[in-house]
């Protein structure tokens, strides 16, 4: 039977070696290039191009984080949603000459995203959460780690501040929380890509219907009609996530408190009782997923022992608080380790969403050590 430590490792070298990301190397390089190659070019013309091209950039890049959360709902995937918003933004460099201004810049950046993602959904492929592909709880055993798969099956977690504009209504910020839930994305995966874009497009960025129809080259009657299957379908598939995480709430913040005090002291007696008795715990890209307060304390105490002595920081991720956890190197020091997303719900810890992806902390910008 295989050690914790060993099929851990044999879990994260299939995470290393599912995608090596050349694509966002070269999306990248695209960009830059033309982008140079836009600035050369008004360079050697008359003064006022310059400071056109220097504006267009501007407007471009102003739109790239609203763009970043919709391609992220609409792909379930943090890196595939870098991608999709770098390659709008290389297809929008490429085509500016054609754009003749009868639309708004935004609605045509949309327009490109959307199709851009709509080729990325091409191969069919539906991202995931554990609990979404089995009905049944898992044993919290080792060998539960021996089924896998790599981690383009998998939903990916995102954290708020790339992808939520900003806002001072509290309402419009709570309403872009719920939007971006994992439970939530995790849904819209259900849609087929044209459902899921209608749906998107007017219940989430509160698009009129022959905005939509213009969009997607269609009528306003067929955008009707996809929303009423969006959302019978999304009623169906949507399951319990938690409730509307409030960074000002002082019983949450409360309860956060304990939960990080007790993880980092590795008490898991401590931690189990500020789970609700009927607990969900994911681990991709392990097909394994926990229920229940004993099956996780059993497992945190068994092959999940290692996380003993680790350093976390607390961060939001989807709309929900999470955490960014490094563990204890055998040689000294700490070494990025997982990413948690928590649902809480009347005061309690409902479900434990563990990514273990280490190329999410390069992602999102953390530090390869823990902050001091």
């Amino acid at each position: 039977m295989a050690t914790p430590v060993s099929a851990f490792g044999h879990g994260r070298q299939l995470l290393r070696a599912a995608r090596s990301r050349p694509l966002s190397r070269e999306l990248s390089d695209a960009y830059g290039f033309l982008r140079r190659a836009a600035r050369s070019a008004a360079a050697t013309c008359r003064g006022g191009t310059m400071t056109a091209v220097a504006t267009t950039e501007l407007d471009l890049e102003g739109h790239r984080r609203e763009l970043t959360g919709y391609c992220y709902r609409m792909l379930g995937s943090a890196f595939d949603a870098e991608d999709a918003v770098q390659e709008t933004m290389v297809r929008a460099w490429r085509s500016l000459d054609k754009f003749e201004g009868r639309s708004s810049l935004r609605s045509w950046l949309y327009r490109i995203a959307t199709n851009v993602c709509m080729d990325s959904l091409g191969s069919g492929q539906r991202r995931a959460r554990p609990m979404d592909l089995s009905a049944t709880a898992w044993q919290p055993v080792v060998d539960s780690l021996a089924a896998q798969r790599v981690n383009e099956a998998w939903m990916e977690p995102m954290a708020d501040e790339r992808i939520l504009p900003d806002s001072a209504d509290p309402a419009e910020i709570a309403a872009g929380r719920e939007s971006i839930r994992l439970a939530f994305v995790a849904a819209l995966q259900y849609l087929p890509p044209r459902q899921r874009a209608v749906l998107v497009l007017r219940e989430v960025l509160r698009w009129k219907a022959a905005e939509v129809s213009e969009l997607l080259d269609t009528t306003v009657a067929s955008v009707n009609s996809a929303l009423q299957r969006a959302r019978a379908t999304l009623a169906d598939a949507q399951g319990e996530s938690g409730e509307g995480f409030d960074p000002l709430d002082e019983d949450q913040q409360e309860l956060l408190d304990k939960y990080v005090d007790a993880f980092e002291a590795y008490d898991i007696d401590t931690l189990v009782t500020l789970l609700r008795e009927d607990a969900t715990q994911s681990m991709p890209p392990y097909e394994m997923w926990l229920q229940g307060r004993d099956d996780i304390r059993t497992w945190m105490l068994g092959p999940g022992a290692e996380c003993r002595g680790s350093r976390v920081v607390r961060l939001t991720l989807n709309g929900s608080p999470g955490l960014a956890q490094w563990r204890a190197a055998p040689e000294g020091g700490y070494v990025p380790w997982a990413l948690y997303a928590l649902d809480v719900r009347d005061g309690m810890v409902t479900n434990i969403s563990t990514f273990l992806d280490t190329r999410l902390f390069t992602l999102l910008g953390l530090p390869e050590t823990p902050p001091e």
